[in-house]
């Protein structure tokens, strides 16, 4: 066997082994490609929310920290994964905005803290953050990612030894960039989805009304009314309409407390 076809069949077997790994997340019901383990992404995000408390200052509102803190771990308390290093910060950016990294560190914007109505709006929140962590998606987004790239490597290596060689690099982008629109930010937008159904669950078990999620995105929405949206295929979110009709079937399939 030549070194090119050894390197091809290694690529292949590498892209194979990929997708083969696949395997049954209890909190989504269904079957999920996450093959980075937790703990690789928990050193990555150690480094990066060090990074972020130097570079970001933090809401000198001692008031609006206390009550992320207080639903925050409501939250957490609901959702069983007492065994990660959460820790809640209200950082001083004017955004709506709120994120959460795979070792359990979220943040959330002093625009948010003054956005939010009431604590049950919060929680839904903090719950759709926390969900994200449950349903694994920061290793399911980073692995595809992975394979993403290794198809793109194992195509242009196919092409490079065959009639299209001259034209190998702008096939592969190409295809680079289909797999970015038709796989990645697709699946982004279903994560925001599940992250939602997950986080008025966790509402829900925490004693909050999972109701205050719709109330908080039917105000976002029509806050985000007055700005221009790129359409929804080049949004890694769902489109607002969307959204709130997922979020409020969620929300009534819940049941009653």
């Amino acid at each position: 066997m030549t070194g090119g076809r050894a390197r091809n069949l290694l690529a292949l077997l590498a892209a194979g082994a990929l997708l083969a790994s696949c395997s049954q997340n209890t909190q989504t019901g269904r079957s999920q490609f996450a093959v980075v383990p937790d703990e690789a992404l928990t050193q990555m995000a150690d480094q990066a929310w060090s990074d972020l408390r130097v570079q970001t200052p933090v809401a000198a509102d001692p008031a609006a920290q206390a009550r992320l803190e207080k639903i925050g771990w409501k939250i957490v308390e609901a959702s069983g994964r007492t065994d990660l290093a959460w820790e809640f910060v209200v950082f001083d950016r004017p955004e709506i905005n709120a994120f959460v990294l795979p070792n359990g560190k979220v943040g959330a914007f002093k625009g948010l803290l003054d956005f939010v109505q009431d604590d049950d709006e919060l929680a839904g929140v903090l719950g759709h953050e926390v969900g994200h962590v449950l349903a694994r998606h920061p290793s399911e987004r980073v692995s595809q990612q992975m394979a993403v790239e290794v198809g793109v490597n194992v195509l242009q290596a196919i092409l490079a030894n065959g009639e299209y060689a001259e034209h190998a690099g702008e096939v592969a982008g190409a295809l680079g960039m289909g797999a970015m629109y038709g796989v990645i930010l697709p699946y982004s937008r279903n994560h925001e989805l599940e992250a939602d159904r997950v986080g008025v669950e966790l509402a829900q078990r925490a004693g909050m009304d999972p109701a205050g999620a719709v109330r908080f995105f039917e105000r976002m929405a029509a806050e985000s009314g007055t700005r221009p949206q790129p359409p929804e295929v080049l949004s890694t979110h769902p489109a607002d309409g969307p959204r709130l009709a997922a979020l409020r079937e969620a929300v009534a399939a819940l049941p009653e407390g």
